[in-house]
């Protein structure tokens, strides 16, 4: 599933859609930070945005979260690639009541409101956090925290479950979002952690957060899940709707370097997921190389490939059973690209920052 997925999401950064839009200068006076500092920085900028009312919600939901056919794009129901089980149409199939998966389409608070206390604002409507979903669906994921799940006690139509967490940490009941949308989710909450910083001091918090920061086993999962998943074209479109209605951005989508500059490294974090390591990538953000470290039980042929986010394959390396690999960036111009590893029936991906 996920080889198939990383294959699709190349063949949209090579249509050239995935290019987000800030305007001139928009990042500047957080070049250069890390940690606590960048964070601050990004705050600063992205704070104080115009609110929405939460009855237009349903309107800007026509502008940040339509399918290319016009239908409402729903994450607890869509199957990227396929055929989804229901779609449904702006404006008709708004819920009201409900009564089973397909009927009706709310406005969930990926963040939910109980972490922040209700209906306040500006966190009560701001669309970086609200999303169209499946009432049903919606009700089930409740204030639960998303994770990760082996067994579930209930799966959606498109494999979203719920059940117990098996990522290391917490082992309470969990919301498992599809792998497609993973990303999105995660760089949904890192958003709330930089616009909410130092402005969440009462928030009543979850087993996830306390106040708008990830605890630290969620943030291991949500860096993981923002590395595997990367950005999409439908965040970068997304990214740019809201910020014509609420004039602020979400930097994660922007530059999604941000993450591990203020976080840390999740490539050294084994997913709890696969039955096998992740490579590890260091250093990082790279500069004229970068080590590829293999884990102990790789035994065959490795295939190391970096793609531009144009789409195009900038280098390859093969290596066999030597441990690490070391790829040379030297010949590189700075950016931001991605990284595949292949071992075997594993495919792994990775942002990959290179810095000078």
């Amino acid at each position: 599933m996920m080889r198939g997925w990383v294959t699709y999401l190349l063949l949209l950064v090579a249509s050239g859609q995935v290019t987000a839009q800030p305007p001139a200068g928009y990042y500047v006076s957080a070049d250069g930070k890390t940690g606590t500092e960048l964070k601050l920085a990004l705050y600063n900028i992205i704070r104080g945005h115009t609110s929405a009312a939460y009855g237009d919600l349903w309107t800007h939901f026509q502008t940040t979260d339509a399918r290319s056919d016009g239908k409402v794009w729903d994450m607890y129901s869509d199957k990227p690639g396929q055929t989804p089980s229901y779609l449904f149409e702006f404006g008709t199939n708004q819920c009201g009541n409900y009564s089973k998966e397909g009927d009706c389409y709310n406005r969930e608070h990926s963040f939910p409101k109980s972490w922040f206390g209700g209906e306040i604002m500006p966190m009560y409507t701001d669309l970086f956090h609200l999303y169209p979903t499946d009432g049903w669906v919606n009700n089930k994921r409740g204030s639960f925290p998303f994770g990760v799940v082996s067994s579930a006690t209930w799966t959606s139509t498109n494999g979203s479950r719920l059940g117990n967490n098996t990522w290391p940490g917490y082992t309470g009941t969990v919301f498992e979002p599809i792998d497609a949308y993973k990303g999105d989710f995660a760089r949904t909450m890192l958003y709330m952690a930089a616009r909410y910083y130092g402005e969440d001091s009462s928030w009543p918090g979850s087993d996830m957060v306390t106040g708008a920061e990830p605890k630290s086993w969620a943030v291991a999962m949500l860096l993981n899940w923002h590395n595997a998943d990367p950005v999409s074209p439908k965040e970068t479109a997304r990214n740019n709707a809201v910020y014509g209605i609420q004039n602020n951005r979400n930097p994660f989508i922007d530059k999604p370097e941000y993450a591990q500059l203020i976080w840390g490294d999740p490539t050294s974090l084994q997913e709890a997921e696969y039955t096998v390591a992740r490579p590890v990538l260091y250093p990082l953000p790279a500069r004229e190389r970068v080590t590829i470290s293999f884990p102990d039980d790789v035994k065959e042929e490795v295939v190391v490939r970096l793609i531009s986010l144009a789409g195009r394959e900038v280098k390859v390396a093969v290596t066999h059973n030597t441990g690490s690999l070391e790829v040379y960036l030297g010949d590189l111009p700075d950016g931001l690209y991605i990284l595949t590893v292949e071992t075997g029936p594993h495919l792994f991906s990775y942002l990959l920052p290179i810095i000078k």
